[in-house]
Parts: structure tokens; sequence; C-alpha cells
């Protein structure tokens, strides 16, 4: 598909024009005219200015017109509802000039928290590229329309195979879960360590991650996401967002944002992924509300580890590694936000866990003797991050 550069759509254009050249400047100038349709200018301006002193960004995606995208969602048709939250409507469409399938985000017109997820989606995507990040194909911009377009994945999102699943199906099993996993901790190191800048997702959770037609994770909604701290700082200051359960409580309580903000959201998911249960279920009793208050006292008795695997896996999965596992989530969890491991290490676990074995022989019989609470990440890659 080709691509032009962020320019204004007008939904009087029968026909997206993708063959005229955009330099980068007008595409910044239209982010920036962009930006002051809105209450909370100012706010916005900064996150796009700042952004734009790097020198790799090259805003590029096909532009539609509110006719196409409407035209290929039936009229935005209540049956083409694939999800929604708090930043607006996802429909799947179809796009006739490409025979495209693609899942169509109309965000919220009223107010500037949707305007501003489109500015951080577009601009955000333009700096990134990897296999476990959703791909970005285009947006419209007609009038106070801010609509993104980006492929569709077949499978939905890890909440709907895992938090809200349906008895007709069959359960993911243990290794799958697994490659979820490592699959969504690689889109996050990219993130911390590859991107240049450095970013930070701030709204890790199930419901975001993506899975394609082969069940591969790809972290969606980059709304949230902000850059990472500049040379010489160790965090930014920012207005507290994200969902609740899933934050990490340095950055609930003094707003100081940092990679390691992520790494624990991660934990949060990665226990939901081995237990099966949601970060916060106010259906359950109340001692079982909060995942991580529930799961603290099991971390410290191994006896109780089998305890916190999700039932729906009938026992079919490896004893060993569900204690490695679940060390790898409490590690993540640690209070403390320097205790935690760093994303890479984090994948480098994982990486062993995701590849299925037919004995358990080849862990070692020390690792065996400790609970989750004691394990030192050093037993699972070659970093000596430890966690008492």
């Amino acid at each position: 598909m080709r691509k032009t550069q962020l320019k204004s759509s007008r939904s009087s254009v029968n026909e997206t024009r993708t063959t005229s050249k955009y330099d980068d400047s007008e595409g910044y100038a239209t982010i920036l005219r962009s930006a002051t349709m809105h209450p909370g200018v100012s706010k916005q301006k900064l996150m796009i200015e700042d952004i734009l002193r790097y020198d790799n960004v090259n805003i590029s995606a096909e532009v539609f017109t509110f006719r196409e995208l409407a035209h290929a969602t039936d009229n935005f048709n209540p049956e083409f509802l694939v999800g929604e939250g708090g930043f607006g409507r996802v429909y799947k469409g179809h796009l006739k000039r490409t025979n495209q399938v693609v899942a169509v985000k109309q965000l919220d017109r009223n107010g500037v928290q949707g305007n501003r997820e489109f500015l951080a989606a577009v601009l955000t995507l333009s700096l990134v590229n990897h296999p476990n990040l959703v791909n970005l194909i285009g947006y419209c911009a007609d009038g106070n329309q801010r609509i993104l377009v980006y492929e569709f994945m077949q499978n939905g999102s890890l909440e709907d195979h895992l938090l809200d699943f349906p008895s007709t199906k069959k359960p993911l099993d243990w290794y799958t879960r697994m490659k979820i996993a490592k699959g969504a901790a690689q889109g996050l190191e990219y993130l911390h360590d590859i991107a240049n800048p450095p970013i930070i997702y701030r709204d890790f959770k199930a419901s975001n991650i993506l899975l394609d037609e082969c069940l591969i994770p790809k972290l969606s909604d980059f709304g949230l996401a902000k850059l990472g701290p500049a040379e010489g700082e160790d965090h930014v200051s920012t207005r507290v967002m994200g969902t609740y359960g899933y934050c990490a409580p340095e950055y609930a309580m003094t707003g100081q944002l940092t990679s390691k903000s992520d790494v624990y959201s991660f934990g949060v998911v990665l226990l939901e992924i081995i237990s099966g249960r949601r970060a916060i279920d106010n259906t359950r009793s109340p001692e079982e509300q909060n995942l991580i208050s529930w799961a603290k006292p099991l971390f410290k008795d191994k006896n109780m580890l089998t305890e916190m695997a999700d039932p729906l896996l009938r026992g079919n999965y490896p004893v060993n590694e569900l204690r490695q596992a679940l060390a790898i989530a409490n590690m993540c969890i640690q209070a403390e936000a320097y205790t935690r491991p760093l994303i890479s290490d984090v994948v480098t676990a994982l990486e062993y866990l995701a590849m299925p074995r037919d004995d358990e022989d080849t862990i070692s019989k020390t690792e065996l003797e400790y609970s989750p609470d004691e394990l030192c990440l050093k037993d699972l890659t070659t970093e000596t991050n430890c966690v008492s």
C-alpha cells in the first residue's frame, strides 16, 4: 500500500489521492493545526514538539476520507462493532480499494482525550516498527472526525481468550500462554530499549494485547504512550493515567513514570495469564478481588503455587515451569521499582519457558528448592538482579 505524508483529508473528495508527494514539514504543520482545534492545546503542542525534536520521525500513513471509512464499515454499523473503550469504538471494516480487512477506530469527538490519542497514536507509531506492535495503516482527519485505521487482528484481544472466555471454546494451553507473554514482552522491550527515542507504553493490559490469526500478540492503543526520560533524568513526571489494578504503585502515588512502571504492569498481566484471574474482579470475595493482594501470600509458600494456576488448564502444565513463570511475575510486581528486572531480562527468561519440552529435568534441583518469593532472575537469565 502506498502511503502519503500526514495531511488533512476532505470528505468531499470521492477518492483518496495517494500519488502526491508531501514533505515532513507539511505533515508536522498539519498535526499542529489539528492540535489547536480543541481545548488543552498547550499540552498537546508540547507533546508534538517533544517528538519532533528527533530527526528520525517520518510520519507516513494512508489518508482516508470519512466517506470511504463509513462505506467500509457500512456506516459504522453496530453489527461490525468489535470493541469499545474510553477513547472510542472499534469497527471491523473492508476497504474495497485495496481489498483489505481493517480495524477502524472512531475516537470520541467530545473533548480533548480522543484528539490527544489520535495525535499520540500517529506520532508514536511513526517512530516504531516491530512484529509485536500493531501496524497503523492510516487515519481520517475530516473536520472534527478523528479516526485511526489499523491492521485487523483476527483473534481479538488476549482478554477475549483469557478473562472473557466462553465455555464453548478451548482454553489457551500453557505453552501458548507463555508464547503470548514472550511476544508481548518483546513489544515492550522494543519500546524501552530499541526505539529512538525510548517510549513508555503506560497502558499495558490484557485488552490492549491483540492476537493475529496465529495468536501472535501485538500491543495496540498507544494513546497514553510517553517518551522516556530526557538525557540526565531518571523519570518522566506526568499526570497519572492508565487502568486501575495495572498501575505501578510509585507512579500512582507520585506521577513519576519510568520503564519499570511498564514492567510492573507486565507482571500483573503475566499473573492474569497464569491464573486466569482479572487484576481487579469485584465478583469475587473481598480477599480475592485484587489479584496482587491475593497472590502475595501464596508466593511465600511453594506448596501453594499450583493453587495459582488457571483451573481451565486442568493441571496440564509443567509444575517446574509454572514456578519459574510465577517467579518472573513476582519480580515484576515488586513494590520498589529498582528491584524489578529490566524487560530485556524478562524476555530472556520467557524465551526459555515458551519452548515446549518433553521433560522437566532441564530445571536444576536448586531452583526447585525455592519459592518464587525467593528466586533470583539470575536463575532464569545471566543477570544477578535478586529479589528477597
